[in-house]
């Protein structure tokens, strides 16, 4: 049975959010901490790369394993090997610890999280019955600072923003969102109003913080794998990042 999925460029960006370079050297790392093995044994039937790839595409995706397995021609049972195998090593990746005397700069998004208790999740814009989970990251080590108790995956995020303890926890601390935190309080960027120019200091600000956000946001590392947000009295549990959570 022959797989869809390789490490090339086209599938690595398009499931994974990162670069060919940036991925190259996440397999050169996991390479390095004894991904490939002490040798001996039955060989892997995916090199490397395509078993990097798969475990970033798991928790990228929320994919289950029987629906990666045609994805990448393997058995649920080898999927689960390599995910069991391969993710510590992602997890290691040293982040830098925030200086305490620096002013500190935090990132806050929601992220829908597929569960099957619908007593915490509602169908959602990702088409599933999912649960929104606001989670607060640093922006210079990316490392998972707080997250929320999980809401209906319907409720907007500026909503599971204000009924959740995160605006305590944030309190004296620069934190920036995108576009849906409007109203929050939060650093966004300006919006423009239709049928109306954006102005010009609005511009000016718009830019520069518009970029930031994108850059934190819209391009995923895989350090965030390195402190999964613990989400309490949640059926999903702790364990996976926030991205990955699902219940099986």
């Amino acid at each position: 049975m022959g797989g869809v999925l390789r490490a090339e460029p086209l599938w690595v960006e398009t499931f994974t959010g990162l670069r060919m370079g940036r991925f190259e050297k996440l397999v050169q790392a996991v390479r390095e901490r004894g991904g490939n093995g002490p040798g001996g044994g039955r060989p892997w039937c995916l090199p490397l790369a395509d078993r990097a790839l798969l475990v970033a595409v798991y928790y990228r995706t929320n994919l289950t394993m029987r629906q990666l397995a045609p994805l990448f021609g393997i058995s649920p049972a080898t999927v689960c090997r390599v995910i069991q195998r391969l993710r510590p090593l992602l997890a290691i990746e040293p982040a830098p610890r925030p200086v305490a005397d620096v002013e500190r700069l935090w990132i806050v998004d929601g992220t829908l999280v597929p569960v099957r208790d619908r007593t915490v999740a509602a169908s959602s814009r990702n088409y599933r019955f999912s649960a929104n989970v606001q989670v607060i990251i640093d922006a210079d080590s990316r490392l998972v600072i707080a997250s929320a108790r999980p809401v209906p995956g319907n409720k907007a995020d500026a909503h599971a923003w204000r009924e959740s303890d995160l605006p305590a926890i944030a309190a004296g601390i620069t934190v920036i969102a995108d576009g849906a935190y409007l109203g929050t309080g939060l650093i966004v960027p300006h919006r423009k109003r239709s049928g109306r120019p954006l102005r010009d200091h609005a511009q000016l600000r718009h830019d520069p913080l518009n970029h930031q956000v994108k850059h934190h946001i819209d391009l995923p590392t895989p350090t965030l794998l390195q402190q999964p947000p613990v989400v309490p009295g949640s059926p999903m549990g702790p364990g996976r990042p926030a991205g990955a959570l699902r219940s099986r």
